[in-house]
């Protein structure tokens, strides 16, 4: 499908058309969106435009609870249509990790896919289209038509209580997997979101934080990540976030909503707000096309407030038009009128569970393995396995994306507290078993399981056994950050126990982001599962035991210590109570997250910058063969290097290319990867195509890159780089193309 911005004349040539044939006109071709949403608007009566331009969060609890309307589905959103011109209603749910439980409202479930980091980790494009196409079809099968999804938020603190469903600290990285993801889902014919538009980087202060940076860092970091996503996965809507860009709410942001996002971009789709975010009617004005959830907001703003702006004020009259405008093109370019969602699909929950569990293999990362502790032989006589519910499920983040089957979680541990969203403060754990999985993979072994709770109880039963497995556990949630890496209830301490009790201690991790790990040294194996999903149980057993060979990278940087990150501590962490909301107290606050301290060097680039070392570097993972890169060749934009497997087994790597230096300047900048599987002592070469972007900085409104040596290299990580090659490359400057100009 070729798809092509309308020029200005085009559009008032269309608009004009329209106008004078009116029902007479023949319709546009069903591809062509942009005509059809122009030819739909040309018949719109002006009690119609308001009514895509708002929505109510279609529940019976919450602050102001609104009646459901008949076609309403309990979720996130609805959004009404226009049934006498054919337009569909929006009926929407949290998706970004699977279509989401919401407390069991609709008496449903979902395949829970592990969390974003699992995902990034997996550095597989194709696999996580695959989930995006899995949760899509979900969604439609129960009569939801836009999918709340696509989060390409880069880490930029990994206290930050919302990294797990995001995809890590690299826009070309996250980009290219949200891009993905997006395109998965928007193949059944729905709308998928990409959130939150942008430099939501904290989830304390949420809603007031401002996010301070400048354009050149903004360009070349979190706002790549976006244009890549968006490149790849056309999203029919750009949800904006809650916090403040550089002292405007990211809802009502002049900069960047209509100056990066509509014109130099070009974007064609709708501007969604997240619920509770807009300020005020005149954030239509800075490009917001859609209040979603208006009972959260102090007013409903988009509805018979701005039909009396649109009447006497032509800016608002020009804006509403847009609005409606760019809400059909996407419904129109994802045929949700032709093809529209409807309750009661038939979901193949088994064929998901099993998408769900090979993302959960694919994200599993080996940081430790000592003395070949890994895989555990099927004949261990005694194996003690310790803590973080591993007799009844594995843990799960926190939040509007918190996914679960029809029974509901396996456990449900309540932070507390009073507030409207307590309910969704509460460490859930998907029905997945760790503990069966590992006995059935170890059926003659004498497996004991204790729960941690008592160290001297667990340190006896390491003493005793041949292996200890201890699943250790971070929960995370939107809506509150962690006060540090350690983990939480006393785990560290366990651990250290059990490896001073018993050498041969495997630990496996299920947390939200990196964590530090004072024991590490004694361990005799470390796993990072994430979140694994509703599968997860069986994926890490199945790479406990070598049956799974694991292949995960790590999409973020694990840091030695607090002290290398460029915040000490997450901006009014310690100045303000926990607050799921994010509101200020009192009304007044202001509070500034300086992102100018590392710019657009995050994770690993803010290490190299400062020379340190992390504890796991982006990019690490080890496996149960060994692997090797060449060093590439790089003619132009495109590189080539042959990887090889070294060792006994079949198993998949990730090759990855690194800009090394630039004008003899030290660079540390991920241009290029790929996942690559392989047999005992064969090899593959791998060509990639270095996006220009990646080379260059956003100088005067647009990319320039200098003319000089350039050096790249291979790497096993951000700090495992091999031979590096040198090429000149010409001065070269140029701005975006719009978003749409290919296709």
């Amino acid at each position: 499908m070729t798809l092509r911005p309308l020029s200005l004349c085009s559009a008032l040539a269309l608009a004009l058309a329209a106008s004078a044939a009116g029902a007479q006109q023949t319709p546009p071709p069903a591809g062509d969106a942009a005509a059809r949403a122009q030819a739909t608007l040309a018949k719109m009566k002006a009690e119609d435009k308001t009514v895509l331009t708002h929505g109510i969060m279609p529940l019976p609890f919450g602050p102001n609870p609104q009646p459901l309307p008949p076609e309403a589905i309990p979720g996130a959103g609805y959004v009404a249509g226009l049934p006498q011109l054919g337009v569909p209603s929006l009926r929407e749910t949290d998706a970004s990790l699977g279509v989401a439980w919401i407390g069991g409202i609709r008496k449903d479930g979902a395949t829970a896919l592990p969390s974003g980091l699992s995902m990034a980790s997996t550095w597989n494009p194709d696999l996580i289209e695959q989930g995006g196409r899995m949760i899509g079809g979900e969604a439609r099968a129960k009569g939801f038509n836009v999918l709340l999804a696509g989060g390409a938020n880069l880490m930029r603190d990994p206290r930050n209580g919302r990294n797990f469903e995001y995809l890590g600290e690299d826009p070309l990285l996250a980009g290219t997997l949200a891009g993905h993801a997006i395109r998965g889902i928007q193949s059944n014919h729905i709308i998928s979101t990409i959130k939150h538009f942008a430099l939501n980087g904290q989830e304390t202060a949420r809603k007031f934080v401002n996010s301070k940076i400048g354009e050149a860092a903004a360009r070349e970091s979190d706002l790549l990540a976006f244009r890549i996503g968006m490149e790849i996965g056309n999203p029919g809507s750009v949800m904006c976030a809650y916090n403040k860009v550089n002292g405007e709410q990211a809802c009502a942001n002049d900069w960047l909503l209509n100056r990066v996002l509509k014109q130099d971009w070009g974007y064609r789709g709708f501007v969604m707000s997240d619920w509770g975010a807009v300020p005020g009617l005149d954030a239509a004005l800075k490009g917001l096309d859609q209040q979603s959830g208006a009972q959260l907001d102090p007013a409903v703003f988009f509805s018979k407030r701005l039909a009396d702006a649109a009447r006497g004020d032509r800016r608002y009259a020009s804006r509403i038009d847009d609005m409606n405008r760019r809400v059909l093109w996407a419904i129109y370019d994802n045929q949700l009128d032709r093809d529209p969602a409807k309750p009661g699909g038939t979901i193949d929950f088994a064929a998901n569970a099993a998408v769900a569990e090979e993302v959960a293999r694919q994200g599993i990362v080996l940081l430790r393995n000592e003395r070949g502790a890994l895989p555990l032989a099927a004949s261990a006589k005694r194996i003690a396995v310790i803590g973080g519910y591993a007799d009844t499920g594995v843990l799960s983040g926190a939040g509007s994306s918190q996914v679960q089957d029809a029974k509901g979680p396996a456990v449900s541990i309540p932070l507390g507290g009073t507030s409207p969203f307590a309910a969704f403060l509460a460490q859930a754990y998907q029905r997945s078993v760790p503990l069966d999985a590992i006995k059935a993979l170890a059926p003659t072994a004498d497996v004991h399981f204790r729960d941690g709770r008592y160290i001297a109880d667990a340190v006896n039963q390491a003493r005793r056994a041949d292996v200890v497995i201890v699943f250790a556990t971070q929960w995370s949630t939107e809506g509150l950050d962690q006060p540090d890496l350690s983990l939480p209830n006393g785990q560290d301490a366990l651990i250290e126990a059990l490896t001073r009790a018993n050498p041969n201690t495997i630990v496996v991790l299920q947390t939200g982001g990196p964590v530090l790990m004072p024991w590490l040294d004694r361990t005799a194996a470390v796993v990072e599962a994430w979140y694994p999903g509703a599968r997860g149980g069986e994926a890490i057993a199945s790479v406990l035991f070598g049956k799974t060979n694991p292949s995960g990278h790590l999409p973020i940087t694990f840091p030695a210590a607090i002290d290398q990150l460029p915040r000490k501590a997450v901006d009014g962490f310690d100045e303000l109570e926990p607050d799921f909301a994010g509101n200020p107290p009192h009304g007044t606050m202001t509070l500034t997250a300086d992102y100018d301290v590392e710019g657009a060097d995050l994770g690993y680039r803010w290490n190299a910058r400062k020379g340190h070392k992390a504890l796991f570097p982006f990019g690490y993972g080890l496996s149960y063969t060994s692997f090797a890169q060449g060093a590439p060749s790089v003619t132009g934009t495109t590189a080539s290097w042959t990887v090889r497997n070294t060792g006994q087994r079949a198993g998949a790597t990730v090759a990855q290319l690194y800009l090394t230096g630039r004008g003899g300047k030290a660079e540390r900048r991920l241009v290029g990867y790929r996942r690559v599987d392989l047999a005992p002592g064969a090899s593959q070469t791998v060509t990639v195509t270095i996006d220009p972007r990646l080379l260059a900085d956003w100088q005067g409104g647009g990319w320039a890159m200098p003319g000089g040596r350039y050096t790249f290299a291979t790497g096993a990580s951000a700090e495992d780089i091999g031979q590096t090659v040198e090429v000149s490359m010409p001065a070269r400057r140029w701005h975006d193309p719009h978003l749409f100009a290919s296709r």
